[in-house]
């Protein structure tokens, strides 16, 4: 029997994300289209994110300590990262992000429709 080559993994590639946990996110595709929402984690290996009160599935849980009378619980489900766009506040939409990377090694994300830095 033949032996298969080995591939490489995805995850060995490391690619920079302009969201982070935290930030303030609009969909632009899917069937959240048009909503907004706080990142509450990112997905590296699934290219990624988890938002608040969006892409809600509904799962069957067993009964567990935690929750000890099981039955259907709602929760939600990641968003790819392609159809995400940080939200600007200050402009009341969507933006791209910058990087700048100072002398003294400081890094700093800023929002290219108006400039001004993104916290977080």
């Amino acid at each position: 029997m033949p032996s298969r080559s080995k591939s490489v993994k995805a995850s060995s590639f490391r690619r920079k994300f302009s969201i982070k946990k935290g930030d303030t996110v609009y969909v632009n595709a899917g069937k959240e289209k048009g909503r907004t929402g706080k990142v509450l984690s990112v997905l590296r290996d699934k290219n990624a994110a988890i938002v608040e009160k969006l892409n809600i599935v509904k799962r069957h849980a067993k009964p567990t300590q935690k929750n000890p009378t099981g039955g259907i619980v709602d929760k939600e489900a990641p968003i790819h990262i392609s159809n995400l766009m940080v939200y600007d506040s200050e402009s009341a939409k969507p933006t791209r992000v910058g990087r700048k990377l100072f002398p003294s090694g400081e890094k700093l994300r800023y929002s290219k429709r108006t400039g001004k830095e993104i916290k977080g």
